[in-house]
């Protein structure tokens, strides 16, 4: 299976709604946890949730953008911007 990279970047001011949402989208990822190759919050430089990088094994695109779009941050209203990109481990071997 290919790996692809999900990138999104928070809404500013919206660090509640990532805590009151964060159960749901942590139980979202445990569906494909096989497949996870990683997954976690991106930080500003204090340390605080901006964002979220996954990077997970699809049968194609097309899945990837559907885990994306039924994560609980996203039906929440989380994010402003959301990427799903093939990605390809080079390192380490």
């Amino acid at each position: 299976m290919p790996h692809f990279a999900i990138h999104c970047i928070d809404k500013p001011d919206s660090v509640e709604l990532r805590i009151a949402t964060r159960a749901d989208h942590l139980a979202h990822l445990e569906s494909v946890i096989d497949d996870v190759l990683v997954a976690g919050p991106l930080l500003d430089l204090e340390g605080k949730p901006i964002g979220s990088l996954l990077i997970i094994d699809f049968a194609e695109r097309k899945d990837a953008v559907a885990f994306a779009a039924a994560d609980p941050y996203a039906l929440a209203g989380l994010f402003a911007s959301v990427a799903v990109t093939a990605w390809r481990k080079v390192y380490p071997k």
